[in-house]
């Protein structure tokens, strides 16, 4: 924008003359030879008006150029001309807006990758079970088949819809968890009605194998959610049970402080390898020692939830061979 198109500045000069043209007017008459010095005064009082308009119109582009420049995708433009005054006011505050947008900008970018990954995920998860069940349907076409047969591919099917039908659940709760939508009660719970609802769709399967189940809690208490804290709870378990060997032992113990509430769970199977242990509670990660059909998001909610009612779930190895999982549930915000 060239200078002269400015019309605060064609204003500025002209009251300026006028002034002086008027003081001019005023002088002649009391002395004529202060005329001449007015008319100088004028011309000077023109140039340095213009040329302080000249410098402030350079910085006021030099400020468009660079908020162009960051409109049109360009993110290492830094507006640092920076001044006493009204204009080093604007720059400041442009300044932070654009650091601000830039900051949103790789969140958004950051976000969509991560649900690039975590759609790629799921169906990686998702493509397991279905082709599993295409290659069970196709057996179940065969005439040839005896009805044994046919029971055992129906109750394969169904592992697999009921697999299928776990991992769409616990996706829609770690979405609801991560989009703040999800609900959380906080009601005053005791850890042995926490316990009793989480091991209640295991003890079958513990049986079977065998596991010693060995529970040393007495009327410890927290504040929380009953039916998520069972969720993440019984994922914990669970995954305690699958990694513990016919005739092991799993050990869940609680104590009570001022600060915390903390509950124990400990297993005699084969633990965690170290490198394992800073991603455990990662999203759709598998360690070393995970199953077959692991999918890797049981402990990841556990951690999500407990996470949402001020606590911590911290895995380690114990001395004597075996995983533990410490969870705390604080008394106050931590």
């Amino acid at each position: 924008m060239s200078i002269l198109n400015n019309p605060q500045l064609i204003k500025e000069l002209a009251v300026i003359d006028i002034i002086c043209a008027l003081a001019a007017m005023a002088g002649y008459y009391i002395n004529p030879a202060t005329t001449w010095l007015l008319v100088a005064l004028m011309i000077i009082i023109d140039i340095v008006v213009f040329s302080f308009d000249q410098i402030r119109n350079l910085k006021i582009q030099r400020l468009s150029k660079s908020i162009d420049s960051i409109l049109f995708g360009q993110n290492d433009v830094l507006i640092t001309d920076c001044s006493e005054g009204e204009l080093s006011i604007l720059q400041n505050e442009i300044s932070k807006m654009t650091i601000r947008l830039k900051e949103q900008s790789d969140m958004l970018l950051s976000d969509k990758v991560k649900l690039t990954n975590a759609i790629a995920d799921i169906f990686h998860q998702l493509r397991t079970p279905l082709t599993s069940m295409n290659i069970n349907v196709a057996l179940l076409e065969d005439e040839d088949i005896t009805y044994e047969q046919r029971l055992e591919i129906t109750r394969k099917i169904y592992k697999q819809l009921d697999r299928i039908q776990w991992l769409v659940e616990s996706l829609l709760k770690i979405s609801k968890i991560d989009s703040k939508t999800a609900e959380f009660k906080s009601e005053n719970l005791l850890v042995s009605k926490v316990l009793n609802k989480a091991l209640e769709p295991l003890l079958v399967p513990l049986d079977i194998k065998d596991i010693n189940l060995e529970v040393n809690v007495v009327d410890e208490a927290f504040t929380g959610d009953l039916k998520w804290t069972v969720e993440a709870i019984g994922n914990v378990l669970k995954n305690c049970m699958e990694h513990t060997p016919n005739g092991g032992m799993i050990s869940i113990e609680c104590k009570e402080t001022a600060l915390f509430t903390s509950i124990i769970i400990k297993d005699t199977g084969e633990g965690f390898s170290e490198e394992d242990l800073p991603y455990l509670f990662e999203r759709f990660y598998n360690g070393k020692n995970a199953g077959k059909e692991s999918i890797g998001i049981g402990l990841s909610l556990s951690r999500m939830i407990i996470s949402e009612q001020n606590g911590t779930i911290v895995a380690s190895n114990n001395k004597e061979g075996g995983a533990c999982f410490e969870i705390k549930f604080y008394k106050n915000i931590i």
